[in-house]
């Protein structure tokens, strides 16, 4: 028997130097509790560094976490990574981290790149450009994504900038994304108009968040026998159990 699970699959922790500091782990969880969220997946800026302490947190709080990660490719695609475990997207991470380029980041221009642990201390600050875009070109991480067994889903493609839209006009036929992202600030309505031609990739539509706030105000309904990484994947492959909101 099919049941809906509410996600939200997009959201940044205090590691991505564009997200309040705020945004840890713990008041990550709080809030999906809250907001009644059944899975989440924490998809920082070109790291994983938070996903471990978030899956430990939501373990405990009955929240199903997908390990992920949000990737700038060369072109300034962005592309949200996602996995069934910790392992497969740190393995992503080691990738994206020998593909970024040298130098450290000014916490003055971009903000902080936090580490933090269960209780919101700080275990460290992340040095890396987390903000900016890796040697990999698009297909190159779509592709690697899918040899560790994950998800890849084009982010926000209705944006004007860092979606594959903006940065490429189109979506070439070896981007086998595994859906298309809608942005929250995007109706079903218009979306339909606008990206009609698109119709072959199943669409999603999460928070993207970076504030508090933000987490849960836009999620995606998935029509499952359990709430599990396969029963996404499998509920991206029958489309018609995807229901945003």
């Amino acid at each position: 028997m099919l049941k809906n699970f509410l996600a939200d699959l997009h959201i940044h922790t205090c590691l991505s130097p564009c997200a309040d500091i705020d945004m840890s782990p713990c008041r990550i969880i709080d809030k999906a509790v809250e907001t009644g969220l059944d899975i989440i997946a924490v998809t920082d800026h070109n790291s994983g560094e938070n996903i471990e302490v978030t899956a430990r947190l939501a373990e405990a709080r009955g929240i199903t976490l997908l390990s992920g990660l949000e990737i700038t490719s060369y072109e300034e695609v962005h592309i949200l990574a996602l996995f069934k475990d910790t392992g497969s997207a740190l393995q992503m991470q080691d990738i994206v981290y020998r593909s970024l380029p040298a130098g450290e980041n000014d916490e003055r221009l971009y903000g902080h790149q936090l580490v933090v642990n269960e209780v919101d201390e700080i275990l460290g600050f992340n040095r890396r450009l987390l903000i900016t875009a890796t040697s990999m070109n698009a297909s190159n991480i779509v592709n690697t994504i899918r040899s560790l067994g994950g998800l890849s889903i084009a982010s926000h493609i209705d944006r004007e900038t860092f979606s594959v839209i903006s940065q490429l006009g189109f979506i070439p036929e070896e981007l086998n994304f595994d859906a298309l992202e809608i942005s929250a600030l995007m109706t079903k309505e218009r979306a339909a108009g606008i990206f009609q031609g698109l119709n072959r990739f199943p669409w999603v539509s999460f928070s993207d968040a970076h504030r508090i706030e933000d987490i849960g105000k836009r999620s995606t309904i998935f029509r499952m026998r359990e709430r599990s990484f396969e029963g996404i994947e499998q509920a991206l492959k029958d489309r018609e159990d995807i229901v945003w909101c």
